[in-house]
């Protein structure tokens, strides 16, 4: 109530204040029409204290009821606490009897069972007791049994061995007996016919076994030759099967290589000015183009039939295209070789595919491709088939028996050792990797399929027109012509041309000076005397060409 009436007389002297203020703020004039409303306001104002005073008492009485209210409320919850309190205390006490006799009847009943578990042990101990001691009286009679029937045993072994001992003491008189009388009988036959025993039982003897030897060797005869003669028929038969179910057209091996021409002038346009163009094919392929009056034709002259088939497509798309020039000769050799080993390998799976082989190593599958390969391999695996053999270990033997022709002129050892040991070095089986290397019997065969693999490759080359006798080894000494120029030192590239009668050896211009490239040429000549044979003579070129490249910007 002092607070409301402090308020309201705060507010009394503002507004008193306000109003003296503009009392005094106006003219003299209005002085006394402003003495009515300074009264006037000082009415408002006493009736608005009235006012505030009224309504602060009630809210005053108002907090003094709810405050009486929240005292009776909070005495009421004690109560219910001390209530709770000692309703809670109680439960704990009956809680604690509880436990107490919780606890005395599990006591209790642990000790009955105790007792109970110890009247079971003693029970069941007592039936062990008895058990066992049944089980020992049962097994005390067993023995006793059994030692009474060995006990008899015993005695029948004794009156056996009795018997047989009188037995043998007859055996040994009757036999004596015997022997003396075949000792008179002897002596009275020996007498008789005027020799000893010993001596006709030699000649009888002796006289078997002549017998039995001429016998043996009659049968002997007889079988090996029913045998070769069945052998060579069934060989017959095998091999005649063979070649009518597989038929394919001869492989012809070449060492040259016709290109058609569109027309004669452009044999001039392919030697170039003075004849740069065609030293660059030469150089660049490593092979021998061969430019002579027939019309629209130059030929291809090389014994590797890789470089062969490179000059021949690199020609064609030179000519398809036009330019014809030292630069564009040497990129489009390189875009061939790349083509051509792409395509090799698209060979070989489809060789693999043919002849149903699966799981060869890519190195390998690159090595594949050649018809008569594939001809070896499909008569392989007939002659296999009928041998009872694996047809397909047979097949792909076949199939592999040559990459040693593939894998470069640059390896040392016959064709058939080196493709051996690239099947070894891939992984292949060894049967396959002996049969390659034994099929032209530089290696023993170790299995009947390495047999197989060169009786059909016998037989691919024995066909009309399959294969020239001295090819192998026109290759092998073209082969080491190139061989011998590139064991020297600062030698890039080595080319046998003119068929074996030229070699053209490139060198690096970095490492062989000028005077060093003839000293070379003489001693690869030399070397070349020392280790080849050849007929008339053979021609050493040796290229030092420094290239100086530039671009402008």
């Amino acid at each position: 109530m002092n607070v409301a009436s402090s308020v309201a007389l705060a507010l009394l002297g503002i507004l008193v204040g306000m109003l003296a203020i503009k009392l005094f703020q106006r003219p003299a004039f209005t002085a006394r029409t402003d003495l009515a409303e300074l009264k006037k306001a000082e009415d408002l104002a006493l009736e608005a204290l009235a006012t505030a005073r009224k309504e602060a008492e009630a809210k005053v009485a108002r907090a003094l009821e709810s405050a009486d209210e929240e005292k009776k409320r909070v005495e009421q919850l004690r109560l219910e606490a001390e209530e709770a309190k000692r309703s809670a205390e109680a439960d704990r006490v009956e809680a604690d009897r509880l436990k107490r006799g919780a606890a005395l009847e599990a006591k209790a009943a642990v000790l009955q069972a105790i007792e109970s578990a110890k009247g079971e042990a003693a029970k069941a101990a007592k039936e062990i007791e008895e058990l066992a001691a049944a089980r020992s009286q049962r097994r005390e009679e067993i023995v006793r049994e059994k030692e009474a029937r060995i006990a008899e045993k015993e005695a029948e072994l004794g009156r056996r061995e009795t018997a047989a001992k009188l037995r043998d003491v007859q055996t040994e008189e009757l036999r004596a007996e015997a022997a003396t009388l075949v000792s008179e009988q002897r002596a009275k036959l020996e007498a008789i016919a005027g020799v000893s025993g010993e001596q006709v039982r030699r000649e009888l003897i002796e006289e078997f076994l002549d017998a039995a030897r001429r016998a043996a060797a009659r049968e002997g005869k007889a079988i090996e030759d029913l045998a070769r003669e069945e052998a060579e028929k069934k060989a017959k038969r095998i091999i005649g099967l063979a070649i009518q179910r597989y038929s394919s057209s001869s492989v012809i091996e070449r060492t040259v290589t016709p290109v058609h021409l569109p027309n004669d002038e452009m044999k001039g346009r392919i030697i170039g000015r003075e004849g740069r163009n065609i030293r660059a094919l030469q150089e660049t392929c490593g092979v021998d183009f061969i430019v002579d009056d027939t019309p629209e034709l130059i030929v291809i002259s090389g014994f590797d039939p890789v470089r062969r088939e490179v000059a021949r497509i690199a020609l064609e798309k030179l000519i398809q295209e036009g330019r014809i020039h030292p630069t564009r000769i040497e990129e489009v050799v390189a875009e061939v070789r790349t083509q051509l080993e792409s395509s090799a390998a698209e060979a070989g799976e489809l060789a693999l595919t043919d002849l149903g082989i699966t799981r060869v190593h890519p190195e390998i599958a690159k090595l594949l491709g050649l018809k008569q390969s594939i001809e070896v391999g499909h008569l392989c695996g007939l002659m296999a088939a009928e041998l009872g053999q694996n047809s397909e270990l047979a097949r792909r033997s076949g199939l592999l028996h040559d990459i040693g022709k593939a894998v470069g002129q640059d390896q040392d050892g016959a064709h058939a050792v080196v493709g051996g040991q690239q099947a070894r070095k891939f992984g292949e089986d060894p049967i396959v990797a002996s049969a390659i290397a034994s099929h032209h019997e530089d290696e023993p065969a170790t299995s009947v399929i390495g047999n197989l693999v060169a009786a059909a490759d016998a037989l691919s080359a024995g066909r009309p027109g399959a294969r020239r006798e001295l090819l192998e080894g026109y290759v092998k000494r073209l082969a080491d012509l190139e061989a011998i120029s590139r064991s020297f030192a600062g030698v890039e590239k080595s080319y046998a041309i003119q068929a074996g009668r030229e070699v053209r050896v490139m060198v690096e211009p970095g490492q062989v000076s000028d005077a060093d490239a003839a000293l070379l040429a003489r001693e690869i000549s030399k070397r070349i005397e020392e280790e080849l044979t050849y007929p008339g003579q053979i021609r050493v070129t040796v290229v030092r060409e420094t290239k100086a490249v530039e671009y402008a910007k």
